[in-house]
């Protein structure tokens, strides 16, 4: 890389706060070019194709698709450098590892923010996009052989600590406008995050959607009370009881027939 050539990068996120951070942090390194911020896929896959960046750090999870499936749309081939930033667990980025396709975990840290972009710095001066064309392809055949793999934990920002949230600790979830409540036990806690942002990031097998104002866990549920007009009480056990919404009556029922 030159003294006079920086690598141009787009941060891709779908939560402020993440955005807001990785911009802090990449202004401090050298040789670094800021071209712009997304917070969805589809904007993203605009950027990328006009802005033609040389490198993308791309959220996994994002509120309107994955960042696997903005990969997919632009193409292997035609997608510049990328490190994935997720709020997975080590066992679960071992794959993006396995693909030598670098990784942020949430919430990141300078030094590992670092350590990615210099080794993109590396690559991209190499001009070794052909291996990292077959790299991504690699990584989106092994996603496609596999069923998904879903967060273990969540990661709630309060003030300037971040609580991380195991998934399996989750009884229910209801809206808060922009925010969710999520209720483990006798805490909660205040994410930011749509109620059908968060829906698209929990296993369907165990995060069922009962109203347009809660999701819940699908092993804490006790009993179903049949109430009038198709909807119903769920009792947790505890003893809470949920009311469901009509127009989720179908999922609520499929509860019953497993």
């Amino acid at each position: 890389m030159t003294a006079m050539t920086k690598l141009r990068l787009l941060i891709v996120d779908d939560e402020p706060l993440i955005r807001s951070g990785l911009r802090n942090e990449l202004a401090k390194l050298d040789g670094i070019e800021i071209v712009g911020e997304c917070q969805d896929g589809k904007t993203a896959i605009a950027a990328i194709i006009g802005e033609n960046p040389d490198l993308v750090l791309l959220d996994v999870q994002l509120g309107d698709c994955t960042g696997l499936d903005v990969v997919r749309e632009i193409g292997p081939e035609r997608v510049p450098m990328v490190i994935f930033v997720t709020a997975y667990d080590e066992y679960a980025v071992k794959a993006f590892e396995l693909n030598a396709v670098d990784y942020l975990l949430k919430p990141f840290d300078e030094d590992r923010l670092r350590q990615s972009v210099s080794r993109a710095q590396e690559r991209w001066t190499a001009r070794k996009h052909g291996s990292l064309a077959n790299q991504l392809q690699s990584l989106l055949s092994a996603a496609s052989a596999t069923s998904a793999a879903w967060p273990e934990r969540l990661v709630v920002r309060e003030g300037e600590r971040f609580e991380f949230v195991p998934v399996e600790s989750l009884d229910w979830v209801e809206s808060a406008n922009n925010y969710v409540q999520l209720h483990c036990g006798p805490k909660t806690h205040l994410m930011l995050e749509t109620l059908s942002g968060l829906e698209k990031k929990l296993d369907p097998r165990k995060f069922v959607r009962i109203h347009r104002g809660r999701i819940v866990n699908v092993t804490r549920i006790r009993a179903a009370h049949v109430m009038i007009n198709g909807v119903y009480e769920l009792e947790l056990h505890g003893g809470l009881r949920l009311a469901t919404g009509r127009q989720f009556r179908d999922a609520v029922q499929s509860l019953m027939r497993k």
